[in-house]
């Protein structure tokens, strides 16, 4: 073997190649390329606004422009009343479907009379609150389990009225 060989087969440098063209790259162009897309941006950006600006002045103008124009303002109405609500204790005829039951949960209640069809009292009550067997004090003779619900005034005497005729059943939502 040469020595030229064995520098070759030694050296930790690979061989020499040809090196392709390219075309030359431009050091810090880049820079210049991005003010034109930034103000392109914010005219979109200021076109929009004046647009929505323009659809809400057209679609209304609001009770201040109708004043202006010689039109009465909107007769001003009762705000709506708040809806109060309220914890209502309700028996319910199957014990087993309370315990199925949790806090935050949504039922209908339904009440069941032996005279006619059974009938729909609260729908899309909230269960506030369902008492442990143990904590209902003297309900071992009525049957049934204790829930309590969370809905307004108007239905909690309701569920009264039917709880007194009736037997009452849930289904969840």
């Amino acid at each position: 073997m040469s020595s030229d060989a064995l520098d070759t087969f030694l050296s930790p440098c690979p061989p020499a190649r040809r090196v392709p063209a390219f075309a030359p790259l431009r050091v810090g162009a880049g820079r210049y390329r991005l003010r034109p897309v930034l103000r392109r941006r914010r005219r979109t950006a200021s076109g929009a606004l004046a647009l929505t600006a323009a659809v809400l002045a057209v679609a209304g103008g609001g009770q201040a422009a109708q004043a202006s124009r010689g039109a009465s303002p909107p007769a001003a109405g009762p705000p709506p009343a708040a809806v109060r609500m309220v914890a209502a204790p309700v028996r319910i005829a199957d014990a087993a479907t309370v315990r199925l039951l949790r806090p935050g949960d949504r039922v209908d209640v339904v009440a069941a009379e032996r005279a006619g069809p059974p009938r729909l009292v609260a729908a899309g009550a909230r269960v506030a609150r369902v008492p442990a067997p143990a904590e209902e004090a003297g309900a071992a003779g009525e049957g049934g389990a204790l829930v309590v619900l969370a809905v307004p005034r108007e239905t909690a005497r309701e569920l009264v009225g039917a709880a007194a005729t009736a037997r009452l059943a849930v289904a969840l939502c």
